[in-house]
C-alpha cells in the first residue's frame, strides 16, 4: 500500500457515510460492522463497501475476532491526515456523540459487544 495522499483522503472523506464512520471510530476507538450498521441504520453490504475503501487507502485497520471484523483508525496515517480528521471530529462532535449514544443504547452496554450477538 502506498502512502496516503491528500487527494485519497479527501476522496474518502467526501462521502457522508465514510466521513461518519471515520468520526465514529475516532470517538469509539473500535467498532465491528454490525455496530456500524445498527448505528447508521444502513445495510451490511453498503457499510462493508465503505469500510473496504477506507481500509484500502490506509485510513482504517481491521482485525478478525471469530466471525466479526472490528475496525479502528490506522495509527500509520500521516500526521496531517490525523489533524484533518481531528478538525472534522471537532466540528461534528455533537452529532457523533449523539450517534455514539444511539449505539450504546442499542447495545445495552458501554462495551458495544451486545450489538453483535
Amino acid at each position: 500500500m502506498s502512502q496516503l495522499t491528500p487527494l485519497q483522503l479527501f476522496k474518502c472523506l467526501s462521502d457522508e457515510t465514510r466521513l461518519t464512520i471515520v468520526l465514529l471510530l475516532k470517538e469509539a476507538t473500535e467498532l465491528c460492522v454490525c455496530e456500524l450498521c445498527e448505528t447508521l441504520d444502513l445495510p451490511q453490504p453498503k457499510i462493508s463497501r465503505h469500510l473496504a475503501m477506507l481500509r484500502e487507502n490506509g485510513i482504517l485497520l481491521d482485525r478478525r475476532a471469530g466471525k466479526w471484523i472490528h475496525y479502528r483508525l490506522s495509527h500509520n496515517m500521516p500526521m496531517w491526515a490525523g489533524a484533518i480528521i481531528e478538525q472534522a471530529y471537532q466540528s461534528q462532535e455533537l452529532n457523533i456523540k449523539t450517534l455514539s449514544k444511539r449505539l450504546k443504547n442499542a447495545s445495552g452496554s458501554t462495551t458495544n459487544s451486545a450489538a453483535c450477538l
